[in-house]
């Protein structure tokens, strides 16, 4: 039998409240358990008191028997200094999409690339053009104007 000490849940319908219980791993998190050693208000200010209470004398003796503590209860555990604070953790893949839509994502990338590049080609070609266009009509102004010059 694996000794766990965890949240479960109570309260009502979006006002939650949890019990912290030493059970049985194999037990549903919110079913039989074998004592209840705190309680945590998640709705409760971080700077509430009472938002964490904790018997410590009867954790310690629950983890001296081999029970060990989730990990939101390490952590808990940590600030009351009861054991040595744990190491925060940190999953950059947590963030990542699954595999079926990166699946997605690649094939719709592949699909859009050689149509977004042919118009990007195209207006690079046709920008020259208009350039020279544009300063031919200027360039054939100022070769008129001092012909008109000496006309006159």
């Amino acid at each position: 039998m694996a000794l766990k000490i965890r949240l479960s849940r109570a309260g009502s319908k979006k006002r939650p409240i949890y019990r912290v219980v030493v059970t049985d791993s194999r037990n549903p998190r919110d079913g039989r358990f074998i004592e209840k050693v705190g309680i945590y208000n998640p709705l409760l200010k971080k700077e509430d008191k009472n938002r964490v209470q904790l018997e410590v004398d009867k954790i310690k003796d629950w983890m001296s028997k081999g029970a060990k503590p989730s990990d939101r209860i390490a952590r808990f555990l940590g600030e009351a200094g009861v054991i040595p604070m744990p190491a925060q953790k940190n999953n950059p893949q947590k963030a990542l999409p699954k595999k079926k839509a990166q699946e997605r994502l690649a094939a719709a990338q592949e699909a859009s690339t050689p149509v977004a590049e042919a118009p990007a080609a195209e207006a690079k070609e046709e920008a020259p053009a208009a350039e020279a266009k544009e300063e031919a009509p200027a360039a054939e102004a100022k070769e008129e104007a001092p012909a008109a010059e000496k006309k006159d």
